[in-house]
């Protein structure tokens, strides 16, 4: 692992800048489609390391690409800076306090994990130009993850189709390497229409919008004993009508999020969910129109990079956690329940160490945990070319993502020992690819099987485009 250790000193010469990167964006949250802000830090650092770069990939103004290097092969290295709404959180204390009342927090790391991904870029940048290696590196920068499924457009308009393999990680609580397994999910608005009327004198001239979304959400409900049990429906209720209840509501939108294990299941449980609206439409003599606001593939795996990431993953270690780590992230699981702590192991497939508060081993390849019952875009990636992706450890162990202890932790010393290390662990590999052309071959073999068994199809309708947000004031 000679050069592995050489593009390791490349990535330490350049941590501190990326650290205080990624402390930056986790200081100015944005939500899907509208991180202008932090689209402009990563552009800038890009602008900076000298990358030549491309905006406003598949006309989100929010998305950028940044590539060095000439001729060979193309390594895609995938960062995102989205953060979640609502969950606001000082940073690092051990108890909920908002930093902004109602405001958006990092509540899943991704300011980590768009800084370590540019980081991994940019020391491969550095090797490519100290050994004279042909070979291109991108770093993509993608908004949206949270439920926007900007991978899955951008995808769509072909931005990934001459990149030969494609790398990424996810901030977490446990060392592994990703096992590929998430579900399909589409998000559909259902908009019912019926007519307005005055709920005592007149009740009988109306026709109820908010009754239909109330009668598909029973209906959506009496489905869950009928599909898979790896599947999952959930629904938000986008407009109620108003706030008079002696008016008669005559409009009202519900959005449903529709997942399932593949493509396939996904589409099936679409069809069904469709007829129970049609179905509310038909019994309150109201009409329905549907939408689909974003929909992700489920990810693909690849062995011959799974099995290179765990070789470089084991060379490397764990991240170097200190004690004032452990210090912190042992307040941090005295907030948590004995049930977390216990399915942080589970999902990894290990037995459950007591008194661990940081993840200080890497778990062995092939071990199968609890299966991911969560979505991501990089799903769609994976489907266009070879895709390997790690969850490294950033927070204490047993921290579930989308709380404000996640929020909480983005600025720790432990947070950032887990981003240098994963920005390590994808430049290793992208290094490795790069200097072994079987490794590219193997992969690509191996997306070619896959893909011909079961063709991918964008799951997003034609019509359906990202919802943009603009710039704000």
């Amino acid at each position: 692992m000679q050069n592995s250790k050489r593009i390791w000193q490349l990535v330490d010469e350049r941590k501190d800048d990326y650290e205080a990167l990624s402390d930056r964006v986790w200081g100015m949250p944005e939500i899907a489609y509208t991180e202008y802000r932090s689209v402009a830090e990563h552009r800038a650092m890009l602008e900076k390391e000298g990358f030549r770069i491309t905006e406003n990939l598949a006309g989100i103004p929010t998305a950028v690409m940044g590539e060095a290097g000439d001729g060979g092969p193309v390594i895609a290295i995938l960062g995102e800076y989205d953060a979640l709404p609502g969950l606001s959180q000082v940073a690092g204390i051990a108890e909920p306090k908002e930093l902004e009342a109602g405001g958006h927090g990092h509540g899943c790391g991704h300011n980590m994990l768009g800084s370590a991904a540019l980081l991994a870029a940019t020391a491969v940048k550095n090797y490519l130009a100290e050994k004279g290696i042909r070979g291109r590196v991108r770093y993509y920068g993608c908004p949206a993850e949270e439920g926007g499924a900007a991978k899955a457009f951008m995808v769509r308009e072909g931005l990934f189709e001459d990149v030969d393999i494609a790398i990424s990680w996810h901030p977490g609580s446990i060392n592994r390497v990703d096992d590929a397994m998430s579900l399909a999910n589409t998000r559909m608005d259902f908009t019912f229409k019926g007519r307005a009327s005055h709920a005592a004198a007149s009740p009988h001239l109306g026709r109820s919008a908010l009754d239909a979304v109330e009668l598909m959400n029973v209906g959506v409900n009496y489905m869950r004993e009928h599909m898979p049990s790896d599947a999952r429906i959930h629904y938000a209720i986008l407009d109620a009508g108003g706030v008079a209840p002696n008016v008669v509501q005559g409009n009202a939108k519900v959005r449903y999020a529709i997942r399932a294990r593949d493509l396939a299941g996904m589409q099936a449980l679409v069809e069904r969910v469709k007829k129970v609206a049609q179905g509310a439409a038909l019994m309150t003599e109201t009409q329905v129109s549907m939408q689909v606001v974003s929909a992700v593939s489920n990810l693909l795996g690849n062995t011959p990079l799974e099995q290179a990431m765990q070789r470089q993953f084991d060379a490397l270690g764990a991240p170097p956690f200190d004690e004032a780590d452990k210090a912190y992230a042992r307040q941090i699981q005295g907030t948590l329940t004995a049930e977390d702590i216990a399915s942080a192991f589970a999902r990894a497939g290990v037995p459950a160490k007591k008194d661990l508060p940081l993840c200080d081993f890497v778990v062995p390849y092939g071990t199968k945990g609890a299966p991911m019952m969560g979505s991501t875009d990089v799903g769609d990636v994976s489907w266009a070319v070879p895709t390997v992706q790690a969850r490294v450890a950033t927070h204490a162990v047993g921290t579930p993502l989308h709380t404000w202890q996640a929020t909480a932790q983005g600025q720790s010393g432990q947070a950032k020992k887990g981003m240098v290390t994963a920005g390590k662990l994808m430049a290793s590999v992208a290094v490795e690819a790069l200097e072994s052309p079987d490794l590219i071959a193997r992969a690509k073999a191996d997306h070619q099987a896959r893909t011909d068994a079961t063709p991918y199809r964008s799951p997003l309708p034609a019509e359906t485009k990202p919802p943009v947000k603009p710039r704000a004031a």
